[in-house]
């Protein structure tokens, strides 16, 4: 688990605008989070995983015990409920709004944070590294 923590910067996406698109995000809403390269932070607080996210547009903080479902905001006024676990040595999650369901797998390959975003069957990539 410790491997996860710190700060991590975007790399590079992969296939990440078709999936946005099948995620159900507005042409306008995904050029700007198309353009973003956020900073991720990932820590522990009590009992509690934290994950920051940093970017131009502002910052974003979640706060959740694995298997405990918790609301999110997934883009301005747009909210869902998500939940995530430790498989082995992955984070898995699994968001639903009224109409789809994401799931992302986080994990650590080589160093990096590997993100894979899957919904109705189209999957992106994302890479962190280290600061």
């Amino acid at each position: 688990m410790e491997a996860f923590f710190g700060s991590w910067k975007f790399v590079r996406s992969e296939n990440f605008d078709e999936f946005l698109t099948v995620a159900g995000i507005e042409e306008e809403m995904r050029n700007v989070i198309k353009v973003l390269k956020p900073i991720i932070t990932i820590s522990q607080e009590d009992d509690r995983l934290v994950i920051k996210s940093d970017s131009v547009i502002g910052k974003r903080e979640n706060k959740f015990r694995f298997g405990e479902e918790f609301q999110e905001e997934t883009t301005p006024d747009k909210f869902c409920t998500s939940v995530i676990n430790l498989e082995g040595e992955k984070l898995v999650q699994v968001q639903k709004d009224e109409s789809r369901e994401i799931t992302t797998v986080r994990e650590i390959q080589d160093g990096k944070l590997i993100m894979t975003l899957t919904c109705d069957e189209v999957t992106a990539v994302v890479t962190y590294e280290k600061v």
